[in-house]
């Protein structure tokens, strides 16, 4: 069976003055409601004319309503409208929700349903649910003003329509220009309230989500059992991020060695955080493993190049593990910044970088050789990220550096400051030297023994 042919109302010239205001229907049927006056008319729908149903401008167009109605024999149930302008308001008839879906377009501001109508595909039979057909409009134009028409005196089926999701109710016999033209405006603006609501939580919650998402990425220490003290210091270079492609770990295998890894993949978006991410768990699943040195980074390499979006992305990587008596550990640099150990009596110094290897993923079939380093019986054995060391000091071009890391840390320590203390203090002077936040992502930890 065809559909039916949808039609567009037309719009009496009397409305535009063009011709004089009559008592009797027009040739289509419809009843020859008396123009409103402009300024009855004009300020309340001023604020809809000209919004889209999500609230976006749209430039000076006319305002357009879409009336669902089974009206077979085409009379008004709408009274004549004309927008501030004065020109005549589009008004769309459909009488069944197939032509309503296709007469449904972006520049409708507001949905007039009539609750009358049958509901899609119950047709002569009984419905329990009265609202059914609503609920089906809601559903097709999820953007849109929805206004429920209902009979004079059902205000108890009004009020349930709006709880379903309708804007706004009105009886079917008690409409006029006046009281449409508010209802409509209405409508539109409190379905824009709504929608900026919804996106405003939906935002909210996103964020959150995101939040925990980020924070159970970063790792929590394995030392269960290790005399080793741990601190951390973490801040992503991107804007309102818990997490950049700085990553770090520390776990003790049950041979009793502690195993510490820093890393940094380049630079600064979601990908190179969660490249980050996994490689660390990649480090941490291999270390347990037993994997180590040239093993475990070479393996490292391989899940880098399977991962990595683009093949110019590498990371590099500082990896140590240190002996069950605490006194001697073996490193290994994958282009990576040397560590700094501090020793009592003594001053900070950088570890060996002689035999320092390529970042991982930049040569294949590259070798990472082990070095072997004596620590003592007491030291702070700080691992950190090239965002330490890249700041500027003061107005001009230089860079911190090393060197001048090694001397910031030093008079921290002679300071008194330990732990979590020294890695804040150190993190803080670095962004006052900058002269402001660091564009780099900065990641520090700090592993201390003391008998």
């Amino acid at each position: 069976m065809p559909v039916p042919v949808p039609r567009q109302r037309a719009i009496p010239a009397v409305e535009s003055g063009q011709a004089p205001a009559a008592s009797t229907g027009g040739p289509s049927g419809e009843s020859g409601a008396v123009a409103p006056r402009k300024e009855d008319t004009a300020q309340n729908i001023s604020d809809t004319v000209g919004k889209s149903t999500d609230g976006a401008t749209v430039a000076h167009t006319n305002l357009t309503l879409l009336l669902i109605e089974d009206d077979p024999g085409g009379s008004t149930i709408v009274p004549e409208l004309l927008d501030q302008a004065g020109k005549p308001i589009r008004v769309r008839t459909a009488r069944n929700l197939t032509e309503a879906e296709r007469l449904l377009t972006d520049d409708v501001h507001c949905i007039l349903l009539d609750l009358a109508l049958p509901a899609p595909g119950r047709a002569g039979e009984a419905d329990d649910d009265e609202l059914s057909v609503l609920r089906h409009v809601l559903e097709l134009a999820p953007r849109h003003a929805v206004l429920a028409l209902t009979a004079s005196g059902d205000a108890e089926r009004g009020a349930e329509a709006v709880r379903v999701g309708a804007q706004d109710y009105l009886f079917r016999d008690e409409l006029d220009s006046r009281l449409l033209s508010r209802a409509i405006r209405y409508a539109v603006e409190r379905k824009r309230s709504d929608t900026a609501e919804r996106r405003l939580a939906e935002g909210r919650l996103r964020a959150q989500e995101n939040a925990r998402l980020e924070r159970g990425l970063l790792p929590t220490p394995l030392l269960e059992g290790s005399a080793l003290r741990f601190a951390a210091r973490y801040r992503p270079g991107r804007s309102r991020a818990l997490l950049g492609g700085d990553f770090y770990d520390v776990v003790r295998t049950p041979d009793g060695t502690v195993h510490a890894m820093i890393g940094d993949v380049c630079g600064h978006g979601p990908d190179e955080a969660a490249l980050g991410v996994e490689l660390r768990i990649a480090w941490r699943a291999l270390t347990l493993a037993g994997l180590c040195g040239d093993e475990l980074l070479n393996t490292l390499q391989q899940v880098l190049e399977h991962e990595r979006s683009d093949e110019e992305i590498f990371a590099t990587l500082c990896t140590v593990d240190i002996a069950p008596d605490g006194r001697r550990a073996g490193l290994c640099l994958a282009g990576h910044p040397a560590p700094l150990v501090a020793r009592p009596g003594r001053e900070p110094r950088l570890l060996p970088y002689d035999n320092n290897g390529p970042a991982l993923g930049l040569l294949p079939g590259a070798r990472w050789p082990r070095m072997q380093v004596e620590l003592g019986a007491e030291w702070s054995l700080m691992l950190y990220t090239d965002g330490l060391i890249e700041g500027r000091v003061g107005e001009g071009g230089d860079r911190l550096g090393q060197d001048g890391m090694v001397d910031m840390v030093r008079r921290q320590l002679a300071a008194g400051l330990s732990g979590e203390q020294l890695l804040r203090a150190a993190v803080n002077e670095v962004r006052e030297l900058n002269g402001g936040e660091l564009t780099d992502d900065v990641a520090v930890l700090l592993l201390d023994r003391v008998p």
